[in-house]
Parts: structure tokens; sequence; C-alpha cells
């Protein structure tokens, strides 16, 4: 069951350095949220903060909150794992287990989680994953063949998959498709279209076509100067960041004159 993220007063700090200042947001269930911005201005930092993959850096923290469903994510008593399994995650570059076949890629999300499961049910879910993935035409007569063998777009799909079959909340994709190929782009796009159905999606791109097709709200965020926070600078529509933004410096940027 898809849900909406409330993001307030976020701040989020590698050590003594601020890189993401003030961030409040409202990301909303089962639609695509696109993060825009230059380089360096924390988009993938903040991505990472929405499930407390951050805090794997050592001395990263966060101060702020974030909701789901009605759960800090940061508060005392949660565990990040669990988060983890509630708010999956796709990378920018296809990162399937090398060593493993396609059919236990899908499940290595589940097995960490150290749930023992049925060869049936087992069968159910890679299959379940795959069609969700649009991957299991392509891969059915070969699940026992490493993932590392297929191509780059289809890894990208194969991550997807394995990110699904733990049954997340929320999908959030860091550049999911800078290192594909024009036609695997346009398959990871048509895919996110059907996702959303069912998933709340956040993706980072510094492709603004990309953003345009994909999202339905668009967040741009920017930084000063160097060595400055990263701030959300304008969340709406996509239409309307696109076409009418309400500040300058999305419309600067969009427009390339700067970024």
């Amino acid at each position: 069951m898809a849900k909406s993220i409330d993001v307030s007063d976020l701040n989020i700090f590698y050590r003594d350095f601020l890189a993401v200042e003030g961030v409040s947001m409202t990301i909303p269930a089962r639609s695509v949220t696109a993060l825009i911005g230059p380089s360096g201005c924390g988009k993938s930092t903040f991505l990472r903060s929405l499930n407390r993959m951050h805090e794997v850096i050592p001395g990263a923290r966060v101060d702020g909150k974030i909701v789901i469903d009605g759960q800090d994510l940061y508060g005392p008593d949660v565990d990040p794992v669990e988060v983890r399994r509630q708010v999956g995650m796709v990378f920018q570059r296809p990162n399937p287990f090398p060593t493993m076949s396609i059919y236990d890629n899908v499940l290595a999300g589940i097995r960490l989680n150290s749930r023992r499961i049925p060869k049936a049910k087992a069968d159910e879910i890679v299959e379940k994953s795959l069609r969700g993935a649009n991957l299991w035409t392509e891969v059915r007569d070969r699940l026992g063949k490493p993932g590392a063998g297929l191509s780059g777009g289809q890894q990208q799909r194969l991550c997807i998959a394995r990110a699904i079959a733990v049954e997340p909340q929320v999908l959030l994709m860091d550049e999911p498709c800078s290192a594909l190929d024009p036609i695997s782009t346009s398959a990871i796009e048509d895919l996110i279209h059907e996702l959303r159905a069912d998933y709340t999606i956040v993706i980072v791109t510094h492709n603004m076509q990309q953003a345009a097709r994909v999202s339905e709200d668009t967040a741009f965020f920017n930084l000063a100067g160097a060595g400055l926070p990263g701030r959300l600078i304008e969340m709406n529509p996509t239409k309307k960041i696109f076409s009418n933004p309400e500040e300058r410096a999305t419309e600067a940027y969009i427009s390339g004159r700067f970024g």
C-alpha cells in the first residue's frame, strides 16, 4: 500500500558539514516526484535520507522529521533495516549481485530479511516481480543464469524487480537511466509509469525531459555557492515547474542559463 511522505525542517549533515538545509515537502502517494537541480545541490543526499541509507556513511546524520504512514523514520524505536524494506532503492548503475542467478537476485532482499520461503512461494514471487519489472518474458527461460549476463537495461530492470519483491511502499530511484542507452531508458520510463499505480516513486534525474515525461510533481534543489548547503527552492506540479515556475532561479535552471 503506497504511502505519502511528509518531510519537515530536514537538515542533513556529513559530520559538521551541513549538506542540505531546511527541507519541508509532502511527496504524494501513488505518483512520481522528480528531484532536479545542479550537481552538488543535495538531491541524492536527500533521496538517501528517505530510507536511512545516508547514515551508512560514518558521521552522517539528520535533524528534522520524515514521516510515512504516521511513523517518523528517524524515531528512537525505528529499525533502519525495516525502513529500507518499506522504502526500496534503485541506484544509478545497475548492481545485480554478480555471482547470483537472475532467480536468486530477485529473492536477495527477502532472504536478507531471513525469511525462509517454500519453493512454490519463491517461484511465485520471482515471476510476479519480474512481470512487475517488465522482464519476465525476456528471462523466464534462463532464470538460473547469472544476472550479470543481462544487458545494462535488463540489469536495471532486474534491480527494480529485486526492489519490489519485498513489497515496499516507496521506491527511490537515483538517476536510474544515466548509464543506459535511449532504448533502455525508454523501457525504464514506461515501467515507472506502470509502477506508480502501486508505489510512491521519487526519482533523481539530471535529464529535464525525463523529469517532464515521468513525474507529476517536481522539486528543484539549488545551492548558493560551493561549500554552502543545498536547499529546496520550489516544489510544484511538473507542468507548472516547466511552464510557469514561481521562482526565478527555477526558470534560470530549466531554461539552461546555469547549472
